[in-house]
């Protein structure tokens, strides 16, 4: 059973500093509208500009997953976004002041605490998720990271770590619902080596980190230039090993802390999918690179499978609308009428259906001896489906006409031949407003999918007769 999404009641702020640019930013998420996502929005740029929180904007992956979109960037999204997904939120604003998010005390345990505070509440829109139905996988053949998504009942997660060291060794993590990640992940926080941070230090970069942040292991002797280096960057006077190979006095929460960490970061750069996953996901020595990579695999699979899921529809049943209703909604005409009957209709989605024959007007010239239905035919007749949906929307459909606005991302898949049966479904992108219609929509024939766009078109009243 479907749920529906779920975005935030109120607006909550956080303030820190960024882990890498060590600037101060201030970040307030806000509720977002159904189907909206994930948006990071620079607030301190002119014209603020939205970078969505969506896998294809991945750019850089070293020390965290930085997105960039028309030249603006998001460093280290990986902490906030997992605390988002972890939280079961869909729809979300996420506004700063500053190119990187608070780093907090390194983990996610702050950002779930604020989302908290301003309550999560469900929307008047069906979630969409994404059921696993055979195995996923990708490797890095270079340094051996591999991760493996299979069927499961619910979202899951293990993660297996190793790095070679004395000091750290193998860890393994698993988080069994999401449920859990508050109690069980959401406090783990980021670590480094030691042979990490002196490059990092070295390189002018983790100028937000101090000891409250991050977890170093100390995996090598510390010279005395070294520990010069660490007292100016953490500004202590003094710092020491413990025990158990950590700078100075940080005490673990768990044994395996590491290990959660990176299931933490696995969360959050593979909420950049943007879809809800009824899967479990094995990690082996995961990494922001092998993570996003995955990411852009799955959405690829889910788009592909999404457009290819071909509705299947029982056409010797009566039609929901008739080709006399449909006339008494739609303004059209034959023989620019191109829908003959309405299969479904929601108040979010349409399913309209047009047999081709030879008959058509259009075959005369398109063409006189390989008669092909032109493919702006073809757009146009899910447009008219897209109005069936929007006219649907007021009490007195025929006082008004539909008019085309925009159609953009139109791909032509198969061609249309005399004897075939188009079936069209359209779906809402945004709710209806101010009578404007924006939909995706796919057009299928003989089990394949010939024809998407989004589409956009509004209505308007008919000019009164003087």
């Amino acid at each position: 059973m479907n749920k529906n999404q779920k975005t935030i009641k109120k607006e909550v702020t956080l303030s820190g500093v960024g882990l890498h640019t060590g600037k101060k930013v201030s970040m307030t998420l806000k509720p977002a509208p159904v189907n909206h996502g994930y948006a990071f929005v620079r607030i301190d740029l002119e014209g603020k500009p939205i970078i969505e929180a969506n896998a294809e904007y991945v750019t850089n992956t070293q020390r965290g997953t930085n997105l960039e979109k028309n030249g603006v960037s998001i460093n280290t999204s990986e902490h906030v976004l997992a605390a988002i997904f972890a939280s079961d939120i869909d729809n979300i604003i996420i506004e700063m002041d500053a190119p990187e998010p608070p780093i907090m005390d390194g983990s996610s345990k702050f950002f779930m605490e604020a989302l908290e505070k301003a309550e999560i509440e469900e929307q008047a829109a069906e979630r969409e998720e994404y059921i696993v139905k055979e195995i996923i996988s990708y490797k890095d053949e270079n340094t051996g990271s591999e991760i493996i998504l299979m069927p499961a009942d619910e979202y899951q997660i293990t993660t297996m770590v190793d790095f070679g060291t004395k000091i750290l060794g193998t860890q393994n993590a698993t988080l069994n619902a999401l449920s859990d990640f508050k109690s069980e992940i959401s406090s783990a926080r980021t670590f480094s080596f030691l042979h990490e941070l002196e490059m990092l230090l070295d390189n002018n970069l983790i100028k937000g980190g101090d000891l409250n942040n991050a977890i170093i292991y100390v995996d090598k002797e510390i010279s005395e230039d070294t520990m010069s280096k660490l007292k100016k960057a953490f500004k202590k006077e003094k710092l020491s090993v413990t025990p158990n190979g950590i700078l100075d006095n940080l005490t673990l929460h768990w044994a395996n802390e590491a290990a959660r960490h990176k299931l933490l970061d696995v969360i959050g750069d593979l909420a950049l999918v943007g879809t809800r996953i009824r899967g479990k996901v094995i990690a082996n020595k995961p990494g922001h690179m092998v993570n996003t990579i995955f990411a852009k695999k799955l959405q690829k699979i889910i788009k592909k499978e999404k457009r290819n899921n071909v509705p299947n529809y029982d056409l010797s049943q009566p039609p929901l609308m008739d080709i006399h209703k449909i006339m008494s909604i739609l303004p059209h005409r034959p023989p620019f009428l191109l829908i003959d009957r309405i299969l479904e209709l929601s108040d979010k989605h349409v399913v309209g259906m047009k047999n081709v024959t030879m008959n058509e007007a259009f075959f005369v010239g398109h063409f006189p001896d390989a008669p092909v239905m032109p493919g702006v035919l073809q757009v146009e007749a899910m447009a008219q489906c897209g109005g069936i949906l929007v006219l649907s929307s007021v009490p007195d459909p025929e006082n008004y006409l539909t008019y085309f606005m925009k159609m953009d991302k139109v791909k032509f898949k198969q061609k249309v031949l005399p004897g075939d049966t188009l079936i069209f479904k359209a779906e809402l992108i945004t709710p209806i407003r101010r009578g404007i219609c924006h939909m995706q929509a796919c057009g299928y024939a003989n089990n394949k999918l010939v024809v998407e766009a989004e589409l956009m078109a509004q209505i308007a009243k008919k000019p009164k007769e003087e």
